[in-house]
């Protein structure tokens, strides 16, 4: 028998509003093994963490690549293709390595098919499918960018409510108090001021975040970064 590691993942947010199931991913991965007579040598769970993280990055995805380049197990087996990568490079670089290390990568269910890139049409279409992912990914965080910039220009709340503004209903109403702050901030770093200095300004005058927590040079950056306020 060949020896295999599987890997399953699920983010809190598709727990939350999904129902993905770790359980379901191996239970699916393990009968996928069983039947092409592959004996897993190791299971990575990856619990809570997001597929725009490069699988390296990530605690278990980090653990799997280690055993593949010790050559340890000549098969990688995942659900599909978004468990593992959501980046065309990412994913291509990290196949290209495994092709030399003579490692197939396994892709149980897509589209009601399995993908194998241990064959010249496997290695075609996981080419052709991390292309897409990735231009999914891109569209979304395109659509999502047009939405955020909308909702800022006609005052519209989104995500949590900005310094400089309190919430009323689906709209922001003006804080004139924190704005005012913000102006101040403005100008100051405008006239050369560091960040940090700005930080210490508002921390000694016992100006709170909006949270109402301390400022820090890199909180100091993100409200001036807001194109809510240009």
């Amino acid at each position: 028998m060949e020896k295999a590691v599987c890997y399953v993942r699920v983010s809190t947010q598709e727990q939350a509003l999904q129902g993905v199931s770790l359980e379901a991913q191996e239970e699916r991965l393990r009968a996928y093994c069983t039947l092409q007579n592959l004996e897993i040598v190791a299971f990575f769970r990856e619990e809570g963490v997001s597929a725009s993280k490069p699988l390296h990055t990530r605690p278990e995805g980090k653990k799997l690549i280690e055993i593949v380049s010790k050559k340890q197990a000549a098969h990688v087996i995942a659900l599909k293709l978004d468990r593992l990568f959501r980046d065309a490079i990412d994913a291509l670089t990290c196949t290209r390595d495994w092709d030399q290390r003579g490692v197939s990568l396994h892709l149980v269910d897509m589209g009601g098919q399995t993908v194998n890139t241990a064959t010249a049409m496997g290695r075609f279409f996981f080419s052709t499918m991390a292309s897409f992912a990735e231009l999914e990914r891109n569209l979304i965080a395109e659509r999502t960018t047009t939405a955020l910039r909308h909702k800022k220009s006609h005052g519209e709340a989104y995500g949590p409510t900005p310094m400089g503004y309190d919430r009323a209903g689906d709209m922001l109403e003006a804080n004139e108090e924190e704005l005012g702050l913000i102006r101040e901030m403005k100008s100051r770093r405008e006239a050369g001021e560091p960040l940090r200095r700005i930080a210490d300004w508002l921390n000694a005058s016992g100006a709170p975040t909006k949270k109402g927590g301390r400022w820090y040079a890199s909180t100091v950056s993100y409200v001036l970064q807001n194109a809510l306020y240009s």
